[in-house]
């Protein structure tokens, strides 16, 4: 599901991929709704690339994303993305204990509380791959 969800560099909020045309991309808006063309030259990233370095390696944003769920029982996250830097480390310190805190600033901290927060808004939570859960269940 990820996949298919885009973050447009110099845009707010996130967007969903609906159709693709020559040079450009159609996404609708997950806050609004409207619909805009991405064109090549904007930086267009899929939340389904992103992800968190921790001290030993590199955690997919869909599984931080289940452990915000996890911890909130689907909710939203009750932290505000605009809090102090300290209250929104020791939030990602709850969720992702091995993060790395040289190498996650708290501005990735509020866009990751953002993203989670448009997405369970939008009724969209299913973070990781039925595969994926399966393998994470059995290990």
């Amino acid at each position: 599901m990820l996949k298919e969800i885009l973050s447009i560099t110099g845009k707010s909020g996130i967007y969903k991929l609906v159709s693709q045309g020559k040079n450009m991309l159609i996404v609708e808006s997950l806050v609004d709704g409207k619909r805009i063309p991405a064109y090549t030259k904007d930086k267009v990233v899929s939340l389904g690339d992103i992800a968190i370095f921790t001290e030993t390696t590199e955690i997919p944003l869909g599984q931080v994303f289940e452990n915000i769920k996890i911890k909130e029982n689907g909710a939203e996250a009750p932290i505000n993305p605009k809090a102090d830097n300290e209250v929104l480390c020791k939030y990602m310190a709850e969720i992702l204990p091995e993060y790395d805190r040289e190498r996650v600033y708290p501005s990735d901290i509020r866009k990751l509380i953002t993203w989670y927060n448009i997405l369970v808004n939008s009724k969209m939570t299913d973070f990781i791959e039925e595969e994926k859960a399966e393998a994470v269940a059995n290990s």
